[in-house]
């Protein structure tokens, strides 16, 4: 069995929120002022190695028993702000979307059907006393989804093509910026009534932004598709000047501009996710 700091990166991007301290209730407060004085925190790394651990047993832990007590920190205009993991919460979420995504066959191989139920039940007993709870993280695989560019500027983007383990692409911005982003877009869509599947998407995206403390840090992180794209790819991508480019030229009456724009994200994302297909 290969030691897990040697298990192979998911190719999976990271839309996270870190809410202020004060947005958390006294009891969680609490827990995130002594976590964030901590002298190390977790690595984006440390999440995932944790999370393939559960799916060697036999059978498969699909999601934790316990709910996680970790998070990214960061610290905005001098004041600290987590991002809860939330690794229960999101198991259930990706099990269900695993459901949606994958053959009966092949996901019956993977999670025996006893499992997943299992899973399921859980998860309706825990949303009965959690009726209001949302995740910090959101999470996509093989892709970056679209919706996801519009809460970002091409000035907020940073590349480091060599970080301590790997490359590093991500997006950062203040929570009121990306609220806004996402009003001014969605405003243009509908005007322009050619919107489509990414007015949907960016509805809601922007529904979930809602949920948090306005003076929220948000970041797109690229995560482990950075294993699976080369250095030109990544230096070449400008995805949110891209999705901006077209979005500005749909509100211009410039539909010749805006498709050109358009094309050039769809054709970029499709490349990318036609490799997990590769061999």
């Amino acid at each position: 069995m290969p030691a897990l700091s040697s298990v192979p990166v998911p190719y999976a991007a990271y839309l996270r929120v870190y809410e202020p301290l004060a947005a958390f209730p006294d009891d969680e407060r609490a827990h995130w002022t002594r976590y964030a004085k901590r002298e190390s925190t977790p690595t984006a790394q440390d999440e995932l190695r944790r999370s393939l651990a559960d799916l060697l047993p036999t059978p498969p832990v699909p999601v934790p028993v316990h709910e996680s007590g970790d998070a990214f920190v960061t610290e905005v205009d001098g004041v600290v702000c987590v991002c809860p993991w939330r690794t229960r919460l999101r198991g259930w979420l990706a099990l269900e979307e695993l459901t949606e995504q994958l053959p009966a066959a092949l996901l019956d191989a993977a999670l025996p059907p006893v499992v997943r139920g299992q899973a399921a039940a859980d998860y309706e007993q825990w949303r009965e006393r959690n009726p209001d709870a949302r995740p910090w993280i959101r999470t996509a695989v093989w892709q970056v989804p679209v919706r996801w560019f519009a809460l970002f500027s091409d000035e907020e983007r940073v590349y480091e093509p060599a970080g301590p383990e790997a490359a590093v692409l991500r997006y950062r911005t203040p929570m009121v910026e990306a609220r806004r982003r996402v009003a001014r877009s969605l405003r243009t869509l509908r005007e322009s009534a050619d919107g489509g599947l990414l007015t949907d998407g960016m509805v809601d995206v922007g529904k979930w932004l809602e949920e948090f403390h306005p003076r929220s840090l948000v970041e797109l992180d690229y995560g482990g598709l950075v294993h699976a794209l080369g250095a030109a790819h990544l230096e070449e991508d400008r995805s949110a000047a891209d999705l901006a480019a077209g979005i500005a030229a749909l509100g211009a009456g410039d539909g010749d501009g805006a498709s050109a724009a358009y094309a050039r994200l769809v054709e970029r994302w499709r490349a990318v996710r036609d490799l997990q297909f590769a061999n």
